[in-house]
């Protein structure tokens, strides 16, 4: 769970920044997207498909 403590003398903003980060970093809009609907054996094996390539691209 992510979560943000104000400063003492910390501006919304700042904090706000800083939550965006956490949320970003720890996957957590990426896995909301993933789950919004069912997702059939074919979409996930041409999802994993596409993320093996990108990840082999990756290491050249």
């Amino acid at each position: 769970m992510t979560q943000v403590v104000l400063g003492e003398n910390e501006g919304i903003e700042s904090a706000l920044r800083r939550f965006k980060r956490q949320v970003s970093k720890a996957g957590i809009l990426a896995d909301a997207r993933y789950r919004r609907h069912f997702e059939t054996p074919l979409e996930k094996r041409k999802r994993k498909a596409t993320t093996a390539r990108r990840k082999t691209r990756r290491f050249r």
